[in-house]
């Protein structure tokens, strides 16, 4: 018996199979993690709507919610809430994704509500060894890059028992610094890549001292720096003092921004939020 038409049957299914793969490999944009993001000058951030209204194609929205928590919307649906500590405002919306950090009793929450499909704790509940997270669902892939908890006095209560957690989504690559309580070394610096948005913890007392946040943040040179964990405006003042100097500063008036790889500043930007609790009338 000739093997042709078994090999003509063959191709044919490959052929069907294959624009079904391509669109689930097509599903993410690849992160801009490790390559700087290309931003073209004289454009400005997007800002015609807030929680829950629909986004443009490759754009992500974050809404400062509170303290550390913020919500990160992409544009297929996608929504994240970072250092959930299980109250987000008047509204009976639940994320996709929750993140916490237990150094402190304000980033996390021992009875997260049951309706979100992933809690992802930036420590071990289950042993001293680091947690490890590797979250991919297709529009967005969250992982983490585990820090220490440290002392009053610096010295080490739980080594890697924190969690800085980076979202890969809309072809950007963005992270949350969490209860940052020390400088990464030189391997967390390399796994956590090339960031285009952070969000930092400028309080300068119960996370990293200012100087130290600020040196930080010179090193990873992000575009956008959202400060957050400021606890009023004097310390956030004395923050955008310190980073007058090498980075452009933006206030806004409102408790969110949209931004996508096309709007990326041409210059590193601390962009100024104030936060806003969810409210139901937003949806």
């Amino acid at each position: 018996m000739s093997r042709f038409p078994l090999i003509l049957s063959v191709l044919a299914s490959a052929l069907l199979a294959a624009p079904a793969a391509l669109a689930q490999e097509q599903t993410r944009k690849p992160s801009h993690c490790i390559a700087i993001a290309d931003a073209a000058p004289g454009l400005e951030y997007v800002q015609t709507a807030s929680f829950g209204a629909p986004l443009e194609e490759f754009t992500v929205r974050l809404s400062y919610i509170a303290h550390a928590s913020f919500l990160i919307e992409g544009p297929q649906g996608f929504t994240a809430v970072t250092d959930y500590t299980g109250f987000l405002g008047n509204t009976g919306f639940f994320p996709d994704v929750a993140t916490m950090n237990n150094a402190h009793s304000t980033h996390w929450t021992a009875t997260p509500d049951p309706r979100i499909p992933h809690v992802l704790p930036g420590w071990n509940t289950e042993g001293p060894n680091p947690v490890e997270h590797y979250l991919d669902l297709g529009e967005v892939l969250v992982r983490n890059v585990p820090t220490d908890v440290r002392s009053g006095f610096g010295a080490v209560s739980a080594p890697l028992g924190n969690s800085i957690f980076v979202f890969e989504i809309a072809g950007l690559c963005i992270g949350h610094l969490g209860h940052l309580h020390h400088e990464p070394n030189d391997m967390q610096y390399a796994a956590l890549g090339r960031l285009d948005v952070v969000m930092a913890p400028v309080d300068g007392g119960y996370t990293v001292p200012q100087d130290v946040m600020i040196s930080i943040l010179r090193r990873l040179r992000s575009s956008v720096i959202v400060p957050m964990h400021w606890f009023g405006d004097f310390t956030l003042q004395s923050f955008l003092t310190g980073m007058a100097s090498e980075f452009r500063v933006e206030l806004r008036d409102t408790s969110y921004l949209e931004v996508s790889l096309r709007t990326l500043p041409p210059e590193p930007t601390v962009v100024v939020l104030r936060p806003a609790w969810l409210r139901d009338d937003d949806l």
